[in-house]
């Protein structure tokens, strides 16, 4: 593949001179941060979006600049009511997706918490597994049908995956203490085995499916960590790195860590991406050192017997909580 981006990239650097006219796309979470950015970039060049958003009425107000730009490029934006922490809210926004019959040309599963603290979904998961993993897990099997030949899915994960793997036997923290990172870390692993298995098993029909690491940015994500902890992250961070002879990670600028989600989406070759963990416009590299600020993907984030197991167990819990 050849490499014309960078961690630099942004969003519309990556989509310059791409039309986007009769494309649709499904982007969760996306009325702020990140998801915005992808919206307005894609609608910008064309595309269809229908976007997912827990409050309606909040999300037309902060997504003002994506029917702007919508008007603009010739897109256009649709919203629809989800939460990911409510598998009643997760099946109702699917049949109404269902209803319609409109198909997808990729989706792209942004929405997400990070790091809050212990609470479970009105389902009864830990709060981050089920809202980053499970919800995503149970929305994205019922549409999948909606999904085109050849279609895309793009799961968004985290170099925090580097944390933690997932618990097969205590997924939602019932025998063992709660750390808010280490759950964190749990759900993007487990949003990473799900688009290799998910792409395992529907390759058949052309589709492909990949798991980003957008890069760090200042969105609202990490809004339950103190201004203290994140400064503390930070640094601990860029100690790692150093200590491990890697150069000090940069923050991005919104605009570039909507670019990976992109590319992934609508430039890449789908058949180079699918199954891989993707930053920086790019396929990471398989990096096992202890190191939890390095770049790459962990390999236990890619077993295919692990991804297996976790698709069985999600199944399993999702049955039990409906």
């Amino acid at each position: 593949m050849t490499r014309k981006f960078s961690a630099k990239s942004t969003a519309d650097q990556v989509l310059s001179g791409v039309d986007l006219k009769g494309k649709r796309l499904l982007i969760t979470g996306a009325s702020s941060g990140i998801g915005l950015e992808t919206a307005r970039s894609l609608v910008s060049h064309g595309a269809s979006v229908v976007g997912t958003v827990r409050d309606l009425t909040k999300a037309e107000a902060s997504t003002a600049s994506v029917l702007d730009a919508a008007a603009q490029g010739g897109g256009s934006l649709a919203l629809i009511e989800l939460d990911l922490a409510s598998l009643q809210s997760v099946r109702a926004c699917a049949d109404k997706l269902l209803a319609t019959g409109q198909r997808f040309d990729a989706i792209i599963a942004n929405a997400g918490v990070m790091a809050t603290p212990f609470g479970r979904t009105t389902d009864g998961f830990e709060v981050q597994f089920g809202t980053n993993y499970l919800g995503h897990f149970a929305l994205i099997n019922w549409i999948e049908p909606l999904l085109v030949d050849n279609g895309r899915l793009v799961m968004l994960s985290s170099q925090a995956h580097r944390a933690a793997d997932v618990d097969l036997d205590d997924p939602n923290f019932e025998q063992q203490a709660y750390d808010p990172f280490v759950a964190y870390g749990r759900s993007k692993t487990a949003t990473i085995l799900f688009a290799a298995e998910f792409d395992k098993r529907h390759r058949n029909r052309g589709i492909r499916a990949a798991s980003v690491m957008p890069g760090n940015s200042l969105t609202n994500l990490p809004r339950h960590f103190s201004q203290e902890d994140l400064q503390g992250l930070f640094e601990n961070a860029g100690k790692a790195r150093a200590e491990a002879g890697l150069p000090p990670a940069e923050l991005k600028e919104i605009a570039q860590a909507a670019a990976t989600s992109v590319w992934a989406a609508v430039v890449a070759d789908k058949d180079e991406i699918g199954g891989r963990y993707l930053e920086d416009c790019a396929i990471a590299p398989i990096d096992d050192s202890p190191n939890p600020f390095a770049d790459g993907v962990r390999s236990y984030a890619l077993d295919a017997n692990k991804a297996e197991r976790l698709w069985a167990k999600s199944e399993e819990l999702i049955i039990a909580a409906l």
